[in-house]
């Protein structure tokens, strides 16, 4: 699991995201991974009976946890399982890889093989699966643009055009029909180590705008 890091979400609007856009841009250095700026995620998310994970995230609750699958710009041959961690306002994430059929199996509910998989995570994901009901909830998709600032291991992303799958989980299937959640936001979230550098802090400045709460997946799920 990556080291805990400190976090901070807006919900901002276009004229805010243009105006992030120009003064990130001339102070951090584009994502590797980006092409022409950003990149499409799909994320499959996970939930039990209760809906646990969306609670406790409405709540606010201090200490909790969600796992997900995720890959980018439509792209199978790299699937990662990840599962998020927040204590005390710090978040953490571990991370495992898998393959297009193994995330197959998962949504159609073959988990036979996860046991023996040989990954501390998948491992950890059926047992959750299995004793606390975690199921596939919700495909959520995205466009991120990303920024990176090597002082301070600074992360700033940009992510809007937030899409929800509805009921379906079918995580593979492009033709899977997903609709925009809710008004059209944009969530600016900015991720550091120990310190955030000062040059970020006035870049990311906007006036009244306060840090949030801002869930993807709550938003995701607001038609169920």
């Amino acid at each position: 699991m990556t080291p805990y890091r400190h976090e901070w979400k807006h919900e901002i609007d276009l004229a805010d995201r243009l105006a992030l856009r120009a003064r990130l841009g001339a102070v951090c250095r584009a994502d590797l991974h980006a092409v022409g700026g950003s990149y499409q995620i799909r994320s499959l998310y996970f939930d039990d009976r209760r809906d646990k994970a969306l609670r406790e995230k409405i709540d606010g609750v201090d200490r909790r946890e969600k796992f997900r699958i995720r890959y980018y710009n439509g792209d199978p041959s790299f699937i990662r399982l990840e599962k998020k961690s927040k204590w005390n306002g710090l978040g953490a994430k571990a991370t495992a890889e898998l393959s297009a059929g193994e995330v197959q199996a998962i949504v159609d509910g073959d988990l036979a093989w996860m046991p023996g998989s040989g990954r501390p995570l998948v491992q950890e994901l059926y047992h959750k699966m299995r004793s606390q009901g975690l199921r596939p909830r919700t495909i959520v998709d995205y466009t991120r643009e990303p920024f990176v600032y090597a002082p301070g291991n600074v992360r700033v992303t940009l992510d809007y055009d937030i899409r929800t799958g509805l009921g379906c989980v079918d995580f593979l299937d492009r033709a899977c029909v997903t609709v925009p959640a809710g008004e059209a936001v944009t969530i600016l979230e900015v991720k550091w180590d120990a310190f955030l550098p000062g040059v970020i802090r006035d870049a990311v400045g906007l006036p009244n705008r306060r840090a949030g709460a801002f869930s993807k997946y709550a938003a995701c799920r607001i038609y169920g």
